[in-house]
């Protein structure tokens, strides 16, 4: 299993708007297709936000999440993640529901609170199809709050769930944060360590950034965590290679990157994750199917969950 890398794909997130690319999906099944053919592309998880069908805003309600839910477990063996992040305009309550509800394999939990800017993609986006769009873009005083109580919440609100975690990390106190919950007893390994590059409000996306992001963890939990790396926008490819080189696991996705080459608009999820796999064969890597990555990351299996 050393050679066998495990591409994540975020199909959808709750940073970019409709008006930004026709390809972004908003339906529930839009977001199912799209998840189902990055699966088929070589993605063994993928990770889920919901949106509202009429205006694309996003949708934290269980009911948004079910009718997609449903489809991809039909039609696929992929790991299914269910974000706890939501949208930093949501409360740690509403943020929790779905994968409280629906028990999943795999949930992203956010390990800190953090300024979250949005609002310099405003220097490419001019004109929108919805009135929340701009006013979501602009806002300049988003605090996404993830404070040790949150953090804790989520935990133990999943805890019987046997839902493990792909802990998201935006800067170098969030793995500090983590080792706290690791030494309290809380999470478990192997961590599954999602280090997040490039967004407004987190660590930069400089190679001794990725660097430092890594040495940290490897500080704090030796060979009790598996890395993986996401770069926001056209971050996402070059950080790929450099973490596959190293050792790491890959995410992309439309959430994290509308891009499929300079000013480009990637038509799919299925195109990046494609890309992404061309860089580990490149390297003379294998990419990991759905139950290679569960036995990696020891998850409970696909027969386990509420959907």
């Amino acid at each position: 299993m050393s050679r066998k890398v495990i591409i994540t794909c975020a199909v959808t997130g709750a940073i970019h708007t409709p008006s930004m690319s026709p390809h972004l999906p908003i339906t529930a099944e839009q977001i199912a297709d799209a998840a189902i053919g990055a699966a088929e592309a070589g993605a063994a998880i993928v990770h889920l936000h919901a949106r509202n069908p009429q205006d694309g805003r996003p949708d934290q309600s269980p009911e948004a999440f079910a009718p997609f839910l449903r489809v991809i477990k039909q039609r696929s063996d992929c790991v299914v993640n269910i974000t706890t992040g939501g949208a930093p305009t949501m409360t740690i309550e509403q943020r929790v529901k779905p994968a409280a509800s629906f028990a999943p394999e795999v949930a992203s939990l956010n390990m800190g609170s953090m300024n979250f800017g949005l609002f310099g993609m405003l220097n490419r986006f001019k004109t929108f199809q919805h009135d929340w769009e701009k006013p979501y873009l602009e806002n300049k005083d988003i605090l996404f709050r993830n404070t040790f109580g949150d953090i804790e919440y989520i935990l133990r609100t999943c805890s019987e769930n046997n839902t493990r975690f792909e802990f998201e990390c935006y800067d170098t106190s969030h793995l500090y944060n983590l080792k706290y919950f690791l030494d309290a007893g809380l999470v478990r390994a192997p961590l599954f360590i999602q280090t997040v590059f490039g967004l407004q409000g987190g660590i930069g996306a400089h190679p001794e950034d990725v660097m430092h992001m890594k040495r940290t963890a490897d500080r704090l939990f030796g060979d009790s965590y598996k890395w993986s790396v996401l770069g926001a926008g056209r971050n996402q490819l070059p950080i790929a290679a450099m973490a596959a080189a190293m050792g790491g696991n890959i995410r992309v996705g439309l959430e994290d990157s509308l891009w499929g080459g300079p000013g480009r608009l990637a038509a799919s999820n299925a195109e990046q994750v494609r890309s992404a796999r061309q860089i580990i064969e490149g390297l003379g890597l294998s990419v990991a199917t759905p139950d290679e990555a569960r036995e990696i990351l020891s998850l409970k299996g696909g027969d386990r969950v509420n959907f």
